[in-house]
């Protein structure tokens, strides 16, 4: 098996290199842009070349082999603060249509990330239905370059040939170099490493008190054994939900990890930006009927259980 994998460097993309290199998959294209922290996401893994993201896509406008199984696109700006338009939609919307166009050219099967930021604030949205598509409408810039693609590919009707996977709030090893946008687990467990507490946002909505913000948190090996199943299954096709089904709060995560890192609870509730307040989800809760008609059986890992697997595997990066 060949496969081409973007953000391969990145935090669910390293995570999958190491999956991939698991089952003995080493004849990989990894596609990135590095720095030092994502040198030591890849430390050890095997790939066969590496290209920064911006050669990757002049080599294969010009002459580049071809002969891939599949191309797994999970390169993407996930700063969801991002406010420069021309920027993200150059990075992660127009990007996306030329890997795809590659793709439908030479035969090479595509698995692209989207993302359950294109859902907004309606939870009633919150369905991995490719006729809604038009109707979202995300609250942020980045949310809105993953929704401009899936309508791209929807309205273009190659939703018949790709799949597009709507990750929720994902978590993990190998996340430190996304600074301020790591999951709040990572950011929660260095919080309580180094000052014995953590922050939450403050809730701005009469319906959530704080730290009862819900979000559908998703450990990240549970995202790779997704990704590996429609690489298998590769007949099936079509934009899918990727989530556990369950929203847990804010105020479950500090309490588990204060559990597991044997310390006294100490939560501090601080005020949110104000220039995401009237762009914030409160809830998020995966659907995921569609992914499970579609023969995905395996069990998600409850949140209490992933951040155990989490601090177990940072520990032995600690040591």
């Amino acid at each position: 098996m060949r496969i081409i994998l973007t953000g391969g460097a990145g935090f669910i993309g390293s995570c999958f290199l190491d999956y991939l290199n698991k089952k003995g998959i080493k004849d990989i294209v990894l596609v990135d842009r590095l720095n030092q922290e994502k040198r030591e996401n890849i430390k050890n893994k095997k790939f066969k070349e590496y290209y920064d993201k911006d050669e990757f896509l002049y080599r294969i406008e010009k002459k580049f082999d071809k002969s891939f199984d599949f191309l797994i696109h999970l390169g993407a700006c996930t700063n969801t603060r991002e406010n420069n338009l021309e920027y993200i939609i150059r990075n992660n919307f127009i990007y996306s249509k030329k890997l795809a166009l590659f793709c439908l050219e030479n035969d090479i099967k595509l698995i692209y990330a989207s993302s359950a930021a294109t859902y907004g604030k309606e939870e009633k949205n919150f369905l991995d239905d490719e006729n809604n598509i038009e109707n979202l409408v995300p609250l942020n810039l980045y949310g809105l370059s993953k929704n401009l693609f899936d309508m791209w590919v929807v309205l273009n009707k190659l939703h018949n040939n790709f799949v597009g996977l709507k990750f929720f709030n994902v978590y993990g090893p190998n996340e430190r170099h996304k600074g301020q946008m790591q999951s709040v687990i990572s950011k929660g467990y260095e919080q309580i490493k180094k000052e014995g507490k953590i922050r939450l946002f403050k809730s701005y909505s009469k319906d959530y008190k704080d730290g009862e913000q819900k979000r559908d948190f998703i450990y990240v090996m549970d995202v790779c054994e997704v990704i590996w199943f429609f690489i298998e299954n590769s007949e099936k096709k079509g934009i899918y939900n990727v989530g556990t089904g369950k929203a847990r709060s804010f105020n479950d995560v500090a309490k588990i990890l204060f559990q597991y890192l044997n310390k006294k609870e100490n939560i501090e509730y601080v005020d949110m930006p104000e220039d995401i307040r009237d762009k914030y989800q409160y809830f998020t809760q995966a659907n995921i009927d569609k992914l499970r008609k579609a023969g995905y059986k395996n069990d998600f890992l409850e949140l209490e259980d992933g951040i155990k697997e989490f601090i177990s595997i940072i520990s032995l990066t600690e040591s």
